[in-house]
């Protein structure tokens, strides 16, 4: 049984009025056996927002939101190579804030397209190698629990061959230096060619509760047990996420919409894990309350729109 406790109504400066009694650990969102043999939790932390785009730019702060995060139950930190800007880099941060790492503590990084000297360039296969050397140095680890290969830019997913790039990340997890693999952005043709060489324990792709274009790879991972990680969980800017229905049933569970987009996500299927990101303790505890919510089969419906979601589980 999940052993919770509840805190006062979470207040944010964006929406004063929000009032949310919840479980305020991650825990309430329950677990995934990753892989098969690593649980974590089903809402963890994505560190982009640490180093890029956020407000965070004293690494002292960046640390105090990671402490932050593992102390209230998050399992699973996502982070990437590309996740830096002069000299603040999201692996730092982790190392600092965390090190010697939880046993518990499930570290997630991608690999692939990577910004150096301002510009982006694509990595052939031998490139692999390099990259996660770099990353096991960042992070002081001595292997890497989760190793995405990150394919392409941001537009539409597919239209290459990934098999030797993900083939250099097979070799590197029979060396034991990687434990699982992971694709990302990447269409129904990639997942398969992925699956082909090596087995994969994680999927992370654009899937929101405004953009469920992928729901058809989301089917493919229920069916093999496959994690299913959305980036930009709440949008990535496509569409304000406090737009109808979002707010709608936020207002129904005193609530904000970022809260009942995150909730979505966890009731949407079994497999799927949300890792929202922040530069802000306060808005930290607002993601992390969201595992307290529970929609009702009406939130569901009102929230599927023109599309038929997958059926909620648990």
């Amino acid at each position: 049984m999940l052993t919770t406790r509840t805190v006062p109504a979470v207040t944010t400066n964006e929406n004063p009025t929000t009032a949310v009694e919840s479980p305020t650990t991650a825990a309430a969102a329950g677990d995934f056996l990753l892989g098969g043999d690593l649980r974590i939790s089903r809402l963890g932390f994505g560190a982009m927002r640490l180093a890029l785009g956020g407000r965070v730019r004293e690494p002292a702060a960046g640390v105090a939101i990671l402490r932050r995060a593992v102390e209230l139950g998050v399992s699973h930190i996502d982070t990437a190579a590309s996740y830096g800007f002069g000299d603040l880099h999201a692996h730092e941060m982790i190392r600092q804030a965390l090190s010697p790492y939880p046993d518990d503590l499930v570290i997630a990084t991608k690999v692939g397209p990577l910004l150096e000297g301002g510009g982006a360039f694509a990595d052939p296969a031998t490139a692999q190698r390099r990259l996660v050397e770099q990353d096991l140095r960042r992070l002081g680890r001595d292997h890497l629990d989760l190793v995405y290969l990150r394919v392409g830019g941001m537009g539409k997913p597919g239209g290459e061959s990934i098999g030797e790039r993900f083939a250099a990340l097979a070799e590197l997890r029979r060396e034991g230096l990687i434990r699982h693999l992971g694709v990302s952005h990447v269409d129904a043709t990639q997942l398969a060619e992925a699956r082909s060489i090596a087995p994969v324990a994680a999927v992370q792709n654009r899937f929101s509760v405004h953009d469920q274009d992928d729901l058809p790879i989301l089917a493919q991972c229920e069916q093999g047990g496959i994690a299913y990680v959305p980036y930009f969980p709440l949008g990535g800017g496509r569409a304000r996420v406090d737009q109808a229905p979002v707010a709608t049933v936020a207002a129904r569970h005193r609530a904000t919409a970022a809260q009942v987009a995150l909730a979505w996500l966890l009731a949407t299927s079994p497999v799927t894990l949300a890792i929202p990101g922040t530069s802000s303790l306060d808005h930290l505890v607002e993601n992390i309350t969201a595992a307290g919510i529970r929609l009702t089969a009406e939130d569901l419906a009102e929230l599927a729109g023109q599309r038929s979601p997958l059926p909620p589980r648990g």
